[in-house]
């Protein structure tokens, strides 16, 4: 009668690992379908901020504030207050947040580090009867980041990271083989100002740049997904001659891996009345690798040190399934 037991439980717990793991073949976007083949850790693909994700994540030439710890570090490059801001992001597949602490300095320029935490929910282990553990699948990145203005017009910067693709068991997981598999990795990225040409900024980046991420093996190790971003963005001074109360932005990027074959264009806009609520829309043109496409839309609100952003996309897996991807930024300056 026991055997049976521990027999039932072995198989039940084989059946809750297989599940686990496949959720990380499964999470880079609403489609990605084409790229676990090749890439691992495309958790790192996974857009972090509203404000990033409402513009369409067209932000490499932005400053979007702590969001640019994970887009471009040069953009926050010439901060001049402190901030500490976490971002949350909730679709069918995961939740992650995002926390990041940015301390400028006037001779050493900026220095940020971070924390993000993708988790992916509870696997239950049971044998025949009861639960006797719990599976838990998530990805760590730590990050620290430095940035400093390089003349008047020039701003670089380069983020250092720690990757980490974890499966925990806790309770009774004897039998259960866990994941711990990590790298290391660099984000880099420069922007430059076209003032006196242009009302616009320029810039590009880099990212996950770095060893592969070995699971057991070398023949089980994946390259991290490299990606390099470049893009413009701009304010519109017509409007703001129009309507003073008024700002608008507009922002291009085009995002491609380090071969630049098919490069994805993303685009988005920011209206911004008197530098205390702004409304955003966005668009991701899908390259064909499984990253998906589509609209977003964003809210901002400024309230003295606080800033509050929600934004959400409106096509993908989690859309369809009912929950569109949901994004929000509580950010503190001081």
């Amino acid at each position: 009668m026991r055997r049976r037991r521990s027999s039932g439980t072995h198989l039940t717990r084989a059946r809750a690992l297989s599940l686990a793991l496949a959720l990380f073949a499964f999470i880079a976007s609403p489609a990605a379908a084409q790229k676990p083949a090749t890439e691992g850790a495309l958790f790192l693909l996974l857009p972090i901020g509203a404000r990033t994700v409402g513009m369409g994540q067209a932000v490499v030439a932005d400053q979007p504030g702590s969001e640019a710890v994970w887009w471009n570090p040069a953009a926050i490059a010439r901060s001049d207050r402190r901030e500490i801001a976490i971002h949350h992001s909730q679709t069918i597949i995961a939740t992650g947040d995002a926390v990041s602490l940015v301390v400028p300095s006037a001779l050493l320029g900026v220095i940020a580090i971070g924390a993000n935490i993708v988790y992916y929910g509870r696997e239950e282990v049971r044998d025949t009867v009861n639960t006797v553990g719990v599976l838990i699948p998530q990805n760590i990145v730590y990050a620290a980041t430095y940035a400093t203005p390089v003349a008047k017009r020039f701003s670089a910067g380069i983020s250092y990271k720690i990757v980490q693709l974890r499966l925990d068991c806790s309770g009774g997981c004897a039998g259960i083989p866990t994941v711990s598999a990590s790298s290391s990795a660099l984000d880099a990225g420069v922007q430059a100002s076209l003032i006196g040409l242009a009302p616009a900024t320029v810039g590009i980046s880099i990212r996950n740049v770095g060893p592969r991420l070995q699971v057991n093996d070398q023949s089980q190790s994946d390259p991290l997904p490299t990606r390099i971003q470049a893009g413009v963005a701009t304010s519109i001074p017509q409007v703001h001659r129009a309507a003073p109360e008024l700002d608008m932005r507009v922002n291009a990027d085009l995002l491609d891996d380090v071969k630049f074959r098919a490069p994805s264009l993303r685009v988005g806009s920011s209206i911004g009345y008197r530098d205390r609520a702004f409304a955003r829309v966005g668009y991701v043109f899908d390259r064909g690798d499984g990253e998906g496409d589509g609209p977003a839309f964003g809210l901002g609100v400024v309230a003295g040190n606080l800033v509050f952003d929600i934004a959400r996309i409106v096509r993908g897996l989690s859309a369809e399934s009912g929950q569109p991807p949901t994004y929000v930024s509580l950010r503190y300056l001081f």
